[in-house]
């Protein structure tokens, strides 16, 4: 990856991996990460897509935005992509980036191919108690204090909960994390659970008529592994579980999840040619 693959567009840091010529395949991370979340599943993926990896507002290397309602983040997507002259695109998000995805769709039906979900809980009575270390950093009003003296170590146990398996959390990644304030934590957190109480992703999903997969760990910690059926409801829909996996899938299981993105983005160009 060069410099020329690093850029900044609508206020948003954007990397880029793989040829321009490929199909584009968007990745969008979830709450209090970035696009470095990806790293693993991003050479399997850049050898037969152009992938384009954001940072969302207020995430990563990205500054903050007026909006961290999830539509909000979806419109300013849809400009940058707009921007880049991408036509089409297949879109996978994980965890929270799973809902600005889905608003990306549900507002540019044109401009969505299809949807991989990876650990997006579908909706809001499906969260499970979240781990003690999570709580802790995220309860006014100690979460505030501690929060702003979170050592490497700390954001490392903290991700770390979320998982089953061992994680390798890169120098520059916990560096994205440590970035994110506090207020646009809370506040994104706050505005995801809106826009799940609203309406569940699988409705919205099932009203869409667009190729979906969802990917879920067997053993996630933060939503309750089960509700991963629910998206059974939205015709068409892939659900794969994955044993022994918790609620980061792409850092736990890489290789798996590589493979299912790819099989599932070949699967709906095939549909789509003639």
């Amino acid at each position: 990856m060069s410099e020329d693959d690093i850029e900044r567009s609508q206020e948003m840091h954007v990397v880029h991996d793989g040829p321009r010529q490929p199909p584009p395949l968007l990745l969008i991370h979830g709450s209090g990460a970035s696009g470095g979340f990806w790293g693993p599943v991003v050479p399997a993926l850049a050898g037969h897509h152009h992938v384009i990896r954001v940072d969302l507002p207020g995430c990563g290397q990205s500054p903050p935005a007026p909006s961290y309602d999830v539509p909000a983040q979806a419109r300013q997507v849809a400009v940058l992509l707009d921007d880049l002259g991408i036509r089409h695109v297949a879109v996978a998000g994980h965890s929270s980036g799973g809902y600005v995805a889905t608003a990306l769709a549900e507002q540019r039906p044109d401009l969505v191919g299809s949807l991989a979900l990876i650990s997006s809980g579908p909706s809001p009575d499906a969260l499970l108690r979240q781990p003690f270390i999570l709580r802790v950093l995220l309860a006014p009003p100690l979460g505030a204090l501690l929060w702003s003296r979170r050592s490497d170590a700390m954001i490392r146990k903290g991700l770390s909960a979320t998982a089953v398996r061992p994680v390798d959390l890169p120098d520059d990644v916990v560096a994205d994390v440590r970035g994110i304030t506090y207020r646009v934590m809370r506040t994104v957190l706050r505005q995801n659970t809106a826009y799940i109480a609203e309406r569940s992703v699988p409705e919205r999903l099932a009203a869409l008529g667009a190729p979906v997969q969802v990917i879920f760990g067997a053993a996630d910690p933060r939503w309750d592994p089960s509700s991963a059926h629910r998206y059974d409801a939205v015709p068409g829909a892939r659900v794969e579980l994955l044993p022994g996996v918790g609620h980061l899938p792409m850092l736990e299981a890489p290789e798996t999840v590589g493979k299912l993105l790819l099989d599932f983005t070949a699967a709906g160009r095939r549909t789509e040619d003639p």
